[in-house]
Order: structure tokens, then C-alpha cells, then sequence
């Protein structure tokens, strides 16, 4: 795959660097000056007092980082490719740091980001199909480009569940044709859900500071707690998605996986502003400044907040013989002693509805007719001729690396015969439709009849009614399924089971994220539990190693 093809040459580039590695972009600290932190556990902070000090470089993380990541993708395969110019990247934004000059926090720090964020360079953007490999996107993604402004370093491409697990009604979370199965980390053949299960493990093991994942429909917040991670599902327009390979305008989103809530805003901050090339950006509240979403971090976070629980959903999730619902219950008091006050039955008025309409879905497969075809018209190079889902399917169905029919096309087949986009009139009333059960008889509305900052949801019910309305969610560590959990198994990947991780999530208004991101910080350090899990699989290289 694309990784093995890069992965050598990068090595060699890295060792035959030692010339420039060998002298830090700083001047070097007294040895009792230094400390270097776990990676699996390291966070910008400590990365930052580091590189500040002189213990390590820049291109020394990026050589710990791919050498971990080489520890542990033939077995777990959650990275695609690594970026064949990193090395360079790091060397260049260690001469600034010697030179004074530092962007931020994010200065000279790895991030990964999925195969769908477009990056106008030497990697490819091809959603994990074969379909898009060899074509390039004319320009960064913004989110990238952002990135990149902020002096973070565009590590690699992460794996996901193909085409944002819009394709097939038989393949299993975290597959696609270029990688193969990804899976987590905490019991053997763990799923990692999807679609951003490279991301998600990715974080999980330490293998970049953060990464970078997108969301139609609980594809950042259901890998993110697989993987006992945080994760940031913005509100829609709050993250450009230009340059992005979508599904639906009315509910994509770019969003952090970190391993805490702090690194999460960190990036979150980095991503974030109106662009002129994404309208719904234009219509955040936010033209004349962004709120500070990593000040937002305090333990005082929860202090006098109204919290809801939507108890028609929680109970549709199951009783408290549910291991995930009795750890969410049994954590209700730990949010009342941190300041805040619960509120119950701030139910989902329409949620039956939601869950028996098929409204929703409908919505969201011609969505993606015509905004694939309009992302398709504006690459650079397309060599396979890719214009149209109709085209995509063609590929696929007659590309043996494809796996089809073993996976088939399903999803597509039946948007197609609907003949319909989202510009046929029959779309607005059924999108209308969709607005009004997220909507008022939702989310929002939940919030606004009990004057409530936010819900807390098991994070498994959690992404479904924020979808449809375009609302912010961040997952956080809970807990783990407990011994006795039935196991569950479908090709060959393992869905439960005793040692898989859950979350729970904090549900907001759209534009909420400051808050959330308080609730949600506060409540992480009053209960770590991420750091109570353990991993069945972990990458053992520590930037000791590699100096």
C-alpha cells in the first residue's frame, strides 16, 4: 500500500539528515534541564517546553512519531501514507524557532489528517478508494492550509472506513480498499468504528500530536470514544470544508481527535473562521473574532451550568443492565458535584420519529450526488476519469482491488435509482422535515424549553439528532465494557466485547463549542478516565530513541 512505498525512503531521508539533526533548532538545555515526555500520553504543552529548551527538535519528533507508526501499522493499519516531505517541513520550522520567530502552540507539532482532507502535495486525497489515487486537489483543503500557517507539520494521511462509510450495507467499520481493516487498540480485532478510524487510533497510540477527522453522522465522535479519545464534532460552518471530499453540505464538518480536551481546542482554535469558499461559514456569529477555546479550559467549567438528560433516549438506548448506561448514570453525580445542575426528562420530543423515518438518510444520499459531482469538477488531475457517483461506482464495481461484489455497492445503487438530487424539488420539504425533528422536536429544542447550556448523552445515541441539524458535540472518555459483555463479531472485526472503550458527550447549541468545550474539559480532570484503560497493543519508540 501507498505507506510502504514511502516509508523507507523517509527513513533513509532521516538518517542521512543527521547532519541537521544533530543540531537543535535551540540552544541545547543541561541534561537535568530535559525531560521527554510519553508520547502515547504527551501533550502540546509538554511537547512545546521540549522543543523551547532544546531536548529535541522538531524532525526529532517526526522521527519518533513515523517510527512508531511503523511499530504498529502492519498490525493495526491506520495510517496510509506518511508525507515523503516531513522531514524537510520540520527542518525548515526548526530554523525558525532558532531563529525566534514561532507561530504558536502548534509550532513544529505532527498532525495527521483522514483521507479525505485535501492536501496539495505530494500525498493523495482519495477517501481509501482506488478510484481517486493519482488525482490531485488544486489547492489545500482551508483546514490544512490553516494548519499549516500555524506552523503544525502535515504528518500523513489517516485510514477510514471507504468513501466515509457511504458505499456499501456490508463491509465493516474502518475498511478501505487502499489500507485494508483498520482496527483499535484495546482487545484483539477491535473495531475502531467509523469513518475516522485511523484517526481516531492514531491519537489513541501517540502517533502525532492530533489528528484531524470529519463528521456527517458520528463519524468523528463513535471512533473517538473506540479509541478513549476526545473528539470535537463542530457545529457545520464553524470548519471550512473546502477541499474536503464530502457527503452532504448541510451536515460535514471538520473536526480534532486529541487525547485531551485541552490539545483538542488547541487544534480546534488552528481550524476555525469564515471562508469565503465554504458560505456556511459566513454564517457563524463569529466575523469579528473567534471565542479562545483552549482559555475555555478550566476546571471550573461545569460551575452553574444546566445540564439535560434526554431521558426518552437514554431509555430507547437501554436500562441500567446496559454496562454503558449504568456508567453514565453512575457519572451524573460527578457532574452535580462539579457545580452543575441537572436537569431531567429534557427529552427529544420527535426522537420516535427520527428513529423510524427515513427521511434523514434520504436527505443525505442526494446531498451527496451533487456535492461528489461538484468537488470531482474542481480537482486538478483526475486521472480515472472520475466525474460523478455514477462514475465512482463504475470503478469500483470493476476494480478487483475494490473487493466488490464481497462489498458491495449498495448505498449507491439505491441513491442512483431514486434519480433525484438535492436541487429536485421534492428535496426542500424533506430537508425542511429533517430540520423540524432535529430541530424543535430535538436538540434545540430541548435546550431552549428547559433554558439548558447542554445535554449529556451516552456518546453511542449521541451523533444522530446533531447531525441533522448541523450541532456541536465533543465525546470524552467514560469507561470500559466490562467482563461477562457478549462478544459480537462481523468479518472478522469485533463490534463488543469485555475492554472496549465507551464516552460519553456533551450535545450544545449550534456555535456552543466555548462551552462544551469548559463542561467537558472540567469534567476530564475530575474523572481521567482515559488514563484507567489499557491497550493490547502500543508502540514502544520514545523520542529518547530516536536522539
Amino acid at each position: 500500500m501507498v505507506f510502504g512505498r514511502h516509508f523507507s525512503s523517509l527513513i533513509a531521508l532521516l538518517y542521512t539528515s543527521a547532519g541537521v539533526l544533530g543540531h537543535p533548532a535551540c540552544e541545547k538545555a543541561p541534561a537535568g534541564d530535559c525531560t521527554y515526555p510519553s508520547l502515547i500520553n504527551a501533550t502540546s504543552e509538554q511537547l512545546q517546553d521540549g522543543l523551547n529548551k532544546g531536548c529535541f527538535t522538531s524532525a526529532d519528533l517526526v522521527k519518533a512519531y513515523v517510527e512508531r507508526i511503523h511499530e504498529v501499522n502492519s498490525t493495526l493499519h491506520m495510517v496510509l501514507e506518511i508525507n515523503p516531505d516531513a522531514i524537510q517541513i520540520a527542518q525548515s520550522l526548526d530554523k525558525e524557532r532558532k531563529n525566534g520567530n514561532t507561530r504558536g502552540p502548534l509550532h513544529g507539532l505532527p498532525i495527521l489528517v483522514k483521507d479525505l482532507i485535501g492536501t496539495n502535495d505530494k500525498m493523495e486525497t482519495a477517501a481509501g478508494s482506488h478510484a481517486l489515487v493519482g488525482a490531485k486537489v488544486p489547492e489545500d483543503s482551508t483546514v490544512v492550509a490553516k494548519l499549516r500557517e500555524s506552523g503544525a507539520i502535515i504528518l500523513g494521511k489517516t485510514s477510514l472506513s471507504e468513501w466515509a462509510n457511504f458505499r456499501s450495507s456490508d463491509s465493516s467499520d474502518g475498511w478501505n480498499a487502499r489500507g485494508g481493516q483498520t482496527y483499535a487498540a484495546y482487545i484483539q480485532n477491535q473495531t475502531p468504528s467509523g469513518s475516522s478510524s485511523g484517526s481516531a487510533v492514531s491519537a489513541d497510540l501517540g502517533l502525532a500530536l492530533a489528528t484531524l477527522g470529519t463528521e456527517t453522522y458520528g463519524s468523528i465522535l463513535w471512533p473517538s470514544e473506540k479509541s478513549n479519545i476526545v473528539g470535537i464534532k463542530p457545529t457545520t460552518g464553524l470548519t471550512s470544508r473546502h477541499m474536503a471530499i464530502p457527503i452532504s453540505e448541510r451536515q460535514d464538518t471538520i473536526g480534532p481527535m486529541a487525547r485531551t480536551v485541552k490539545d483538542a481546542a488547541m487544534v480546534l482554535q488552528a481550524i476555525v473562521g469564515q471562508d469565503p469558499k465554504d458560505n456556511y461559514t459566513l454564517a457563524s456569529p463569529f466575523a469579528t473574532g473567534f471565542p479562545d477555546y483552549v482559555a475555555a479550559c478550566k476546571s471550573s467549567g461545569l460551575q452553574g451550568r444546566r445540564i439535560g438528560i434526554p431521558r426518552n433516549v437514554v431509555s430507547h438506548y437501554g436500562g441500567k443492565d446496559n454496562p454503558v448506561v449504568s456508567a453514565f448514570e453512575a457519572t451524573i453525580s460527578e457532574i452535580e458535584a462539579a457545580g452543575a445542575t441537572i436537569v431531567e426528562d429534557a427529552n427529544f420530543t420527535a426522537y420516535e420519529e427520527s428513529i423510524y423515518s427515513q427521511m434523514h438518510s434520504k436527505m443525505t444520499a442526494l446531498d451527496f450526488i451533487s456535492n461528489i459531482a461538484d468537488y470531482l469538477s474542481g480537482l486538478k488531475t483526475n486521472p480515472n476519469n472520475i466525474y460523478s457517483l455514477n462514475d465512482i461506482r463504475h470503478f469500483t464495481q470493476h476494480e478487483p482491488l475494490e473487493d466488490y461484489p464481497d462489498r458491495d455497492t449498495f448505498l449507491w445503487d439505491l441513491t442512483l435509482s431514486v434519480g433525484l438530487n438535492n436541487t429536485s424539488p421534492e428535496y426542500w420539504p424533506m430537508y425542511q422535515e429533517v430540520l423540524r425533528v432535529g430541530g424543535d422536536g430535538g436538540i434545540l429544542g430541548a435546550l431552549t424549553r428547559q433554558n439548558l447550556d447542554a445535554v449529556i448523552l451516552p456518546t453511542a445515541v449521541a451523533p444522530e439528532i446533531p447531525a441533522m441539524v448541523g450541532s456541536p458535540v465533543i465525546t470524552v472518555p467514560l469507561g470500559v465494557l466490562p467482563e461477562g459483555t457478549p462478544e459480537l463479531k462481523d468479518r472478522g472485526v469485533v463490534y463488543s466485547a469485555p475492554g472496549i472503550p465507551f464516552g460519553i458527550s456533551f450535545l450544545g447549541a449550534k456555535w456552543s463549542e466555548e462551552q462544551l468545550i469548559g463542561m467537558a474539559y472540567a469534567f476530564e480532570q475530575r474523572t481521567l478516565k482515559r488514563d484507567q484503560l489499557r491497550r493490547i497493543i502500543e508502540p514502544n519508540t520514545e523520542l529518547r530513541d530516536v536522539l
